[in-house]
């Protein structure tokens, strides 16, 4: 896919107050690790994660996309009314039915001409939606998106902290449960519109390549359990081999579409040892990875847009610099978009 005329004109991130630390997690899992005699500090050193936050028990993914719409908006030199079309893109969701982009887009004070509806696709959500308001955008069909993600890791948290301290597991039997203690909660927005609307420097999509490999559809499943509790169970260590395997036929032809010539990488936030072999499995310079998993965890679809908005806060990513976004999500699915900051 290529895009001539599509620009992200503004981006900005809603994060929750609560911090819970890797050791704080282990200290609630006391019992566990005494039981089974787990050395302390392991899920930080196995994954790099040092913290992650949490929303307020009760907050709906619609509170927080609606706070990160807000916050994108307040940024943006383009107007509430002027949204043409609105996208919820997290793996959160309020209920099935009305779509949480509804809720959301009540919350935000959006117009009733704007297209509303949800994008789910795991981790790779948001940047699903970005093409789909790109796609529109270039074939003349509207002029401005917002797109919004937020993501409420807490009822998995404290679901599997549950089940951790309450069932009587092996150590082989909490693998599937041991990524779901690495997951955090935020949200992030994005305004995406026409270049002609933008005022002062042009945040261009360039394209991008999309590959699936749903054989691996089984090694990362998430679903309900109860009320409000989530459950989930992951082969970590398949995932990690399928989903870099993906990663790297996709690159491949990413590589023929836009070239290798890029100044940052933004990868989708999991944690250290992912990073170290995508990049070792893609040939990349690591100096140019910018991540955020150290101290947000892996905040599903917000994770990736929410480190961009980091990476150029920090001034890591600047005006005119050549960025890579490179998204993979359970299913699996890959997409890899390139950026013109």
């Amino acid at each position: 896919m290529r895009f001539e005329n599509v620009c992200i004109e503004s981006l900005a991130v809603a994060l929750p107050d609560e911090v819970w630390t890797s050791a704080q997690i282990e200290e609630r899992l006391r019992p566990l690790y005494e039981r089974l005699k787990l050395p302390v500090g392991r899920l930080e050193l196995m994954t790099g994660i040092r913290e992650r936050r949490k929303w307020p028990a009760g907050t709906r993914p619609s509170d927080a996309s609606a706070a990160a719409g807000k916050a994108v908006l307040a940024k943006s030199g383009l107007r509430a009314e002027q949204v043409e079309l609105f996208i919820h893109a997290a793996v959160s969701r309020d209920m099935l039915e009305p779509a949480t982009a509804s809720f959301a887009h009540s919350k935000i004070g959006l117009p009733g001409t704007a297209q509303i509806f949800d994008v789910s696709n795991a981790c790779l959500g948001f940047l699903n939606a970005l093409t789909v308001a790109a796609g529109l955008i270039e074939s003349g069909q509207i002029r401005c998106a917002l797109v919004v993600s937020g993501e409420n890791g807490r009822p998995l948290v404290e679901q599997t902290l549950a089940t951790l301290l309450e069932r009587p597991l092996s150590r082989n039997e909490i693998k599937p449960y041991f990524a779901n203690l690495t997951i955090g909660s935020g949200a992030v927005g994005a305004v995406v519109c026409h270049r002609s609307l933008v005022r002062g420097a042009a945040h261009r999509l360039l394209g991008g390549v999309a590959r699936a490999a749903t054989e691996h559809s089984a090694l990362c499943q998430g679903d309900t359990h109860g009320a409000e509790a989530l459950a989930m169970q992951t082969d970590s260590e398949q995932l990690l081999l399928a989903g870099v395997a993906l990663a790297q036929a996709t690159w491949r032809e990413f590589a023929v579409e836009q070239g290798t010539a890029f100044d940052r990488f933004i990868c989708h936030q999991v944690g250290s040892t992912h990073r170290r072999k995508l990049y070792e499995t893609l040939g990349l310079d690591v100096a140019k990875d910018f991540s955020t998993f150290e101290t947000l965890g892996n905040t599903g679809s917000v994770a990736l847009p929410a480190t961009l908005a980091a990476a150029v806060e920090a001034g890591a990513v600047r005006e005119g610099s050549r960025v890579g976004l490179l998204g993979i999500g359970s299913g699996l699915n890959c997409l890899m978009l390139a950026l013109e900051w």
